[in-house]
């Protein structure tokens, strides 16, 4: 067993995430939830893993491929499963595996976090649907994934972000780095509405 499982997480993932780009959202959501949680206190290992595990269900190679079953994946359901081996294989200290589950489970939007970690997580993920990133990670998407056949798809997707999500952020650090993505996403969709006149595209 790895003695250094932040490493071996790491390397995991990295062989794991496919298409390739959704690799970059691993460290990009790890940086996000050190930014958030600077001055609270939390259990960093915890959120590390939780950071580098939560979206194994999304790859290809684990999601089913077939439409109809993609459409009901449940791809949380699917790490919590996956992700108790992981852990033990890479010599993650055992004790604190359900507090990374808990940290999974309540990772998403609709979420009610019961937990400093999934607040983190969940705080920063919600960032990351947010502003230039978010758009960029919802248009790669475009002609690939069951929810976008179109860019007007990937457009209404964005908008109904920037309507819902600001909402839900909880911890006030998140807010903060959360306003000038807003400002850019917000910035993002009046271009797409005035150089597309509102024609479907």
């Amino acid at each position: 067993m790895s003695t250094d499982f932040r490493k071996a997480l790491q390397e995991f993932i990295r062989n794991e995430a496919k298409p390739v780009e959704k690799y970059g959202h691993q460290p990009r959501l790890y940086t996000l939830t050190r930014k958030i949680a600077w001055d609270l206190n939390y259990d960093d290992d915890v959120v590390f893993a939780a950071v580098w595990l939560h979206d194994l269900g999304v790859f290809v190679g684990h999601r089913p491929e077939d439409p109809t079953e993609l459409a009901r994946w449940d791809h949380v359901g699917y790490a919590c499963e996956r992700v108790p081996q992981i852990l033990k294989d890479v010599g993650f200290p055992a004790e604190k595996i359900p507090a990374v589950l808990a940290a999974i489970r309540e990772h998403q939007p609709q979420d009610n976090p019961t937990s400093i970690e999934a607040t983190i997580l969940r705080d920063a993920d919600i960032l990351e649907q947010l502003g230039a990133i978010g758009a960029l990670r919802t248009v790669a998407k475009v002609g690939r994934d069951t929810r976008y056949a179109t860019f007007t798809d990937a457009v209404q997707t964005l908008q109904k972000n920037l309507e819902m999500l600001p909402g839900k952020i909880r911890l006030q650090n998140a807010k903060h780095l959360a306003e000038p993505r807003i400002a850019a996403l917000r910035n993002f969709l009046d271009a797409v509405e005035s150089e597309s006149a509102g024609a479907l595209f």
